[in-house]
């Protein structure tokens, strides 16, 4: 009895449809094609770095001489209108310096204070005025500028329509060249997005006046993969 028991239940296992496939889905042939779009803008906001850099024989007058040349700079900026909310600062540092001549041990010379500030201006149009403003106040040091978009997200709807109409478009010339044509679509998946924020680099300066800058395009851009059935 037992051994018959067991035998029921071997046989009974052999005969259950264990991840059998759909036999509704066995004769789908599929075509599978990626889509690119790209929308381009002028950015309409920039980001940029400033500070002071400030030298002398002790460092209570290298602070002291970068504390007054930097609060000129913030009052540079809050003269132009620019929000206490875009300014942040994003690197202070005192260091000592040194120098070394014919093998003796390194002496010191003298103190060196950074005070950099980070300013985000939400009108590209202002920034070569910020410029002149922030250099005529007593800025030294230009580290960077970072243009960008501040709302991508029309120009990723777009992009995205133009991706899958690429898809599709590409789909139709191989489904004609195979002599097939395409049914509706079983799946979209998007693989890629991406907003570039270029960066325009400027070394130290130490006057500057009628700055001109030049913001030109960004891209933000999509990709998808679309997956049809054909006939």
């Amino acid at each position: 009895m037992k051994s018959g028991f067991f035998l029921g239940l071997a046989l009974l296992a052999f005969t259950a449809p264990a991840l059998a496939a759909d036999p509704r889905t066995t004769d789908i042939r599929t075509l599978a094609m990626t889509g690119h779009g790209e929308i381009r803008a002028v950015p309409d906001m920039a980001q940029l770095s400033a500070g002071v850099t400030s030298n002398a024989a002790t460092a209570a007058q290298a602070l002291a001489a970068n504390t007054a040349r930097m609060k000129a700079v913030l009052a540079a900026l809050g003269k132009l209108g620019i929000p206490e909310k875009n300014i942040q600062t994003v690197n202070f540092s005192v260091s000592p310096q040194y120098a070394n001549s014919n093998n003796e041990p390194p002496r010191l010379t003298g103190y060196q204070v950074n005070n950099e500030v980070s300013v985000r201006l939400d009108d590209v149009g202002k920034l070569g005025t910020t410029l002149d403003a922030l250099v005529t106040a007593g800025a030294n040091q230009m580290n960077g500028i970072n243009f960008s978009i501040q709302n991508t997200l029309p120009m990723l709807e777009k992009a995205r329509g133009q991706a899958i109409a690429d898809a599709r478009s590409r789909a139709e010339t191989y489904a004609r060249a195979a002599g097939v044509s395409l049914g509706p679509i079983l799946s979209i998946s998007e693989s890629n997005t991406e907003t570039p924020r270029p960066m325009y680099r400027m070394a130290a300066m130490a006057e500057v006046r009628s700055v001109p800058v030049a913001a030109g395009e960004q891209s933000v851009t999509a990709d998808v993969a679309v997956v049809w059935e054909i006939h």
